[in-house]
């Protein structure tokens, strides 16, 4: 009996150490949300300013680039996932992953050969265990990302989309990501970023086409940096052209986009691991209560029987007496 209650304790006093561990992880994760989200906020601005140039340049130039038109039967698509470097976030990079191979499922229904470039230690270590050839793999930052980061990461998927299928490029750019509404709601998005369709303006510079269950804008909604629809565009002169200043533009777009959307993985990534680890502290919590309890009653059978064997003696010496 008495075996059971030290073993009992020490469980107790584990429990007690996790929980303090998960509470911590928690308090830190609720930190870095608002942090991330700061990052996302001061980002905005650049993001008007350089999709309300990008929209006036369109309205110009010929749009024979090929990030603007796309060809009628792609062949090769790349897949930007974004997944996590950390674990302790729930199940953040598995459905971020799950999404992704249901676009690339997608994709080769379509005839598409799909080629993964992957953001995040999990995600990588996903692709690399099951032998799947990567175009690239960025790890390092994904709770805190740069846009130098971003920008690496836009700089190869514009060398890919610029490089003929025949010599290993791309014909199209999906990324998958995680959007972050709330603390409490997360959702995964699949949605195409090359090529943008271009319309008349100021209708949306492109419109994404989902590889999954879910469809979404690339990034140019009035809440990702592009105006309101009603708002009068500053008046723009370009030099030397139209053309070569939209080709200067487009790299930097496409950063851009890169970099919005690592904002917000990683504001979802931290989100998830507050959430996982508040269930952890509560679970922790329970645990301990369940492990003091059984402590609690296996000590009182321990007195309890103590009491009987005390007063059995007793009993004993009393009857002997007597004799």
């Amino acid at each position: 009996m008495g075996a059971q209650i030290r073993e009992l304790r020490q469980r107790i006093r584990s429990v007690e150490s996790i929980k303090k561990i998960t509470r911590a992880q928690e308090l830190i994760a609720t930190s870095r949300i608002a942090r991330a989200q700061q990052y996302a906020e001061a980002a905005r601005p650049y993001s008007q300013a350089l999709v309300r140039a990008m929209e006036a340049a369109a309205e110009r130039a010929r749009l024979d680039n090929p990030l603007l038109e796309g060809v009628e039967q792609p062949r090769r698509s790349a897949i930007l996932v974004v997944s996590s470097d950390g674990g302790f976030a729930g199940a953040y990079s598995a459905n971020v992953i799950r999404q992704s191979e249901a676009l690339a499922g997608l994709l080769r229904e379509q005839g598409q050969e799909t080629v993964p470039y992957v953001v995040g230690r999990k995600g990588v270590s996903w692709f690399t265990f099951r032998g799947r050839e990567l175009g690239g793999q960025y790890a390092g930052f994904t709770g805190r990302p740069s846009y130098a980061d971003a920008r690496r990461i836009a700089d190869d998927l514009l060398d890919a989309i610029n490089t003929p299928t025949d010599e290993g490029g791309v014909d199209e750019i999906h990324i998958v990501s995680t959007h972050f509404r709330n603390m409490v709601t997360q959702e995964v998005r699949a949605r195409r970023l090359f090529p943008i369709m271009v319309e008349d303006v100021p209708d949306d510079l492109h419109h994404a086409e989902a590889g999954a269950a879910r469809t979404d804008n690339a990034g140019a909604g009035s809440g990702n940096g592009r105006p309101a629809r009603g708002d009068v565009l500053p008046l723009y002169e370009f030099e030397p052209s139209a053309d070569e200043v939209l080709d200067a533009l487009l790299p930097q777009y496409a950063g851009n986009l890169v970099y919005t959307a690592l904002l917000d993985a990683a504001a979802s990534e931290w989100a998830a691991r507050r959430r996982a680890m508040k269930n952890a502290t509560d679970n922790a919590g329970e645990l301990q209560e369940t492990l003091t309890r059984q402590s609690n009653s296996a000590r009182q059978a321990e007195i309890t029987q103590e009491i009987s064997e005390i007063v059995g003696g007793a009993d004993a010496l009393a009857a002997a007496g007597s004799e």
